[in-house]
């Protein structure tokens, strides 16, 4: 396993860098395809967040596999490489494994414990089954992180240390009330329709809002968000759909506003939100969930408006406190990496014990043929049992060994252990190579039938 991960992140890099080197889903797309094709990389992820972009790859070269990716990444991000630069961080091998595990868990979340990475992650992992750019390694790997990071939430109490930075935003705007004393009867505009500002808008009517309204590039997609909140037994709040551009006239009815849209250029802007305010009675909240950002910086200059986005979300978190939990979510990561480190080790060893039981097979299968051409006269019950007992033999002799070498080859230092079966037994280096090639073909067999399926 040589897994490398180059990356940027809220804790790494201020906003305003995370905020320029944010990808679009192209972006991703041809970043995923540039890396394949560059040397040193033979399989390649890419997780994208609010707050972080993350590239990793299988790499045969760990210095010319720094270079290559932090070049790629410079170059799609559109940030220079001279500037990106010192903002990246690099993890090798475990250390990318104990990374990706901790983030799936939400230990590296700018709110501690949340459990939305963990669908961006099933997106990362479908994204490059997609664009067939994830071979076994990452495979293993990002769907290992889906089960490490369900583990954590299941086993321990990680959720109460942390909450979805949509929970953790609203309780900024509410500044140390109750979010549903805060909330109740406010008139709600929520940008964009995707899964954070549908969790925004689930969120405020069940904080007791008095009205959601949805808007959205597609209108579709924002009919079917206020549809869900509309239908019986669910939230109970009034929700209606508006298309993007009747957004200025909402503004000026809405209390609190919570965008998150994939745009590239400012949804609301400084104008816009100071009509807004003009002859109102109340203040006007807003909170900026979006990387790039949706709302004008220059809102909180604006009398009567508080404003919320990532940057002041990331200064608040840092100094929420940590659960006892936290330390328990670490015991299960530092397990896990152990784990799967062990079981990639031995996985490099499998395609060498199956061509050595494959070479032993077909021997077994050529001296029963030279039997049978000498001893002619042998009827079908003695050949089978001559068979048998030989299959038998040459089972027993390899059983130990062969398991042997698995354990051995699951240990740390344990890769040469492949070699020495190969020399020892003089094994084509072909027929290793074959078995191989046919189990990635069989992983990627059910990758094709479900594509599209992560969400």
């Amino acid at each position: 396993m040589s897994l490398l991960v180059v990356g940027l992140s809220h804790r790494s890099a201020p906003v305003s860098v995370l905020e320029r080197a944010a990808l679009s889903a192209d972006a991703q797309a041809k970043l995923l395809q540039d890396t394949l094709a560059a040397e040193p990389a033979a399989e390649a992820s890419v997780l994208s967040t609010c707050n972080r972009i993350e590239l990793y790859a299988d790499v045969d070269k760990f210095h010319a596999g720094v270079a290559e990716l932090s070049t790629l990444l410079a170059q799609h991000s559109g940030v220079g490489l001279e500037e990106l630069t010192p903002y990246l961080y690099v993890h090798y091998e475990d250390r990318a494994v104990h990374h990706l595990f901790s983030v799936a868990c939400g230990l590296d979340s700018m709110v501690v414990g949340e459990g939305q990475i963990l669908g961006q992650i099933k997106d990362g992992l479908a994204r490059s089954q997609e664009l067939h750019t994830a071979g076994r390694l990452l495979n293993d790997l990002f769907q290992q992180a889906l089960r490490v990071g369900k583990r954590a939430h299941s086993e321990t109490g990680i959720d109460r240390a942390g909450q979805s930075l949509v929970t953790f935003g609203l309780e900024q705007l509410a500044a140390g009330r109750p979010v549903d004393v805060w909330a109740k009867d406010k008139r709600a505009l929520v940008i964009g329709a995707g899964s954070m500002s549908s969790l925004a808008a689930a969120t405020l009517a069940r904080a007791g809002v008095a009205e959601v309204v949805v808007a959205n590039r597609t209108l579709e997609r924002a009919e079917r968000l206020a549809q869900i909140l509309n239908e019986p037994g669910g939230t109970g709040v009034a929700a209606r759909a508006v298309p993007m551009d009747a957004v200025g006239d909402e503004l000026t009815r809405a209390d609190v506003v919570v965008s998150c849209t994939g745009a590239t250029g400012l949804v609301l802007t400084e104008a816009q939100i100071q009509r807004a305010t003009e002859g109102r009675t109340g203040g006007l909240s807003l909170l900026d969930l979006a990387m790039p950002r949706d709302i004008d910086g220059a809102a909180h200059r604006i009398g009567g408006v508080r404003f919320v986005d990532i940057e002041s979300l990331a200064q608040a978190s840092a100094d929420a406190p940590m659960a006892a939990d936290v330390d328990q979510v670490r015991g299960i990561v530092s397990d896990e990496v152990a784990a799967f480190g062990a079981a990639q080790r031995a996985a490099t060893i499998t395609p060498t014990v199956v061509a050595l039981r494959t070479m032993a097979a077909d021997v077994v299968t050529g001296e029963i043929a030279r039997l049978d051409g000498r001893l002619p006269e042998l009827d079908e019950k003695q050949r089978a049992e001559i068979t048998q007992t030989v299959r038998r033999v040459v089972d027993k002799l390899l059983h130990a060994p062969t398991v042997r070498v698995k354990q051995l080859a699951a240990e740390p230092g344990g890769a040469g252990y492949a070699d020495a079966l190969r020399t020892l037994f003089d094994l084509d280096p072909e027929a290793v190579a074959a078995v191989s090639r046919a189990d990635l073909n069989e992983l990627n067999e059910p990758v094709a039938k479900n594509r599209g399926r992560a969400s």
